[in-house]
């Protein structure tokens, strides 16, 4: 006979081991779901199980840098058909006064070799012609296809080239023949708000590059409610422009892409430590690059060089930024500038002195990882960037250098256009920004008082 101490001890032995059990068969059970739903069993039959990667979402995974990925079905874009003084009559005189034809993959003009301004804010150009690029409906690597019939688009894309048009007519802002820039944006409005479905909208989904910091600057405001294609922010009130309803687009960059970069020991190969040419007397921002000169100075590895975008600095530029191992982008007139491209697709570690620059495709790459970013302020301190510079290990450059070479073909614009380039990673970004348009037009189209936000 068991005493009654005994008897409760005994229970609460058989009690506890149903408990540890049940809570064994509810694990086993758990795993075993997992695991066929997730493919863990492969194809539907039996095989060797891989423990770790079956629990892995217990914790985060180690790759923390998301690869660009499709969004699903193409982005649908109707494009106005407008009259060629629009856009390529400021390319080639051939098409001045000829709108007998649309323009297609057949007459599309090849952008020229231009030099400095007309190359670098260019995205105009390329988003146009791959949307008239004829196989983009059934090229599975296309993030946005043409439609003709504009009911079923997504959003309308106004192919007017307004960067081109500053940079063309008049050489300055007081030259008498910026009148043809601002009489094209009182032409282009005027189309526009004749259409029906600008009106629908007021212009919201609506893509309207203005790359170029002075592009539309006439009549900028009465578009303001567009889905802008900008290179920054630095020209623009937060209220007209910013992340929420715009797109960051990178510039074209001018100097030739580094094909062949597979050296055994890309480090040691790479002799300057930091390089910069460009114009180092700016207004604005780029104050800061006038004041990096004097800082810079005294250093054997680095070189500071003043220079032009033309066809002898391109060439100086291409072959400093591959014989370097970082590449200095402070800013220029605005936060940004085409010499962070270069530095990318020159895989020179780009070292980023610019407190207010905002980058594209930020929601898909992590820039930490293959760039360095210094405040203003502590760039200035006398010997202080140079330092942090050399204390950067070999491995971890040689990590950013790799990175870099990963992550170069999403800046390089072409035609036709390729999976995950340029352009179709605008598009992606553009694709992001049609939920807040659309909530925005639902809302006004029920509001019966002025919205009280």
């Amino acid at each position: 006979m068991f005493t009654l101490e005994e008897t409760f001890q005994i229970l609460a032995e058989k009690m506890i081991g149903k408990a540890v059990g049940s809570l064994v068969i509810f694990l086993i059970t758990v795993f075993i779901t997992y695991s066929i739903t997730t493919g863990g069993f492969g194809s539907g039959r039996l095989g060797t199980v891989d423990l770790k990667s079956q629990l892995s979402f217990f914790s985060l995974p180690k790759n923390d840098t998301p690869l660009p990925c499709r969004s699903g079905s193409p982005l649908r874009v109707f494009m106005y058909d407008l009259p060629k003084r629009f856009n390529v009559a400021m390319m080639s005189s051939k098409f001045a006064g000829d709108d007998s034809s649309p323009l297609n993959s057949r007459n599309l003009p090849v952008w020229p070799h231009y030099a400095g301004l007309h190359r670098q804010h260019s995205v105009e150009y390329w988003m146009m012609a791959s949307l008239l690029y004829e196989n983009a409906t059934v090229d599975e690597s296309s993030e946005a296809v043409r439609v003709s019939n504009p009911e079923v688009a997504d959003v309308f894309f106004v192919p007017f080239f307004s960067s081109l048009s500053f940079n063309t007519h008049g050489k300055n802002m007081t030259d008498p023949d910026t009148e043809f820039d601002r009489q094209l944006q009182v032409d282009i409005l005027k189309f526009l708000r004749k259409s029906s479905y600008w009106q629908r909208t007021s212009g919201r989904d609506h893509v309207i590059p203005m790359h170029h910091p002075n592009a539309f600057r006439f009549l900028r405001e009465e578009v303001n409610a567009s889905i802008l294609i900008v290179a920054d922010f630095g020209r623009y009130s937060k209220i007209m422009s910013n992340l929420r309803k715009d797109v960051v687009a990178p510039y074209m960059h001018v100097v030739e892409s580094f094909m062949d970069d597979d050296p055994p020991n890309p480090y040691k190969l790479r002799t300057t430590l930091l390089f910069f040419r460009g114009r180092t007397v700016r207004k604005a921002e780029g104050k800061v690059r006038a004041k990096l000169q004097k800082v810079l100075k005294g250093y054997e590895d680095v070189r500071f060089e003043a220079g032009y975008a033309n066809g002898e600095g391109i060439n100086a530029s291409t072959h400093g930024m591959q014989s370097s191992k970082f590449c200095l982008h402070p800013a220029g007139d605005t936060p940004s500038s085409n010499r962070l491209f270069d530095a990318i697709v020159s895989h020179c570690v780009p070292v980023i002195v610019s407190d207010h620059i905002e980058l594209p495709y930020e929601a898909e790459l992590d820039y930490t990882k293959f760039s360095l970013f210094f405040s203003v302020q502590e760039a200035l301190v006398p010997g202080y960037m140079v330092e942090q510079l050399r204390k950067i290990p070999e491995k971890t450059w040689i990590q950013m250098w790799k990175r870099l070479k990963e992550i170069a073909h999403h800046f390089e614009y072409q035609y036709p256009p390729k999976k995950d380039d340029a352009v179709n990673m605008l598009w992606r970004q553009v694709r992001t920004k049609v939920p807040a348009e659309r909530l925005a037009v639902n809302r006004n189209r029920r509001l019966r008082v002025p919205d009280w936000w």
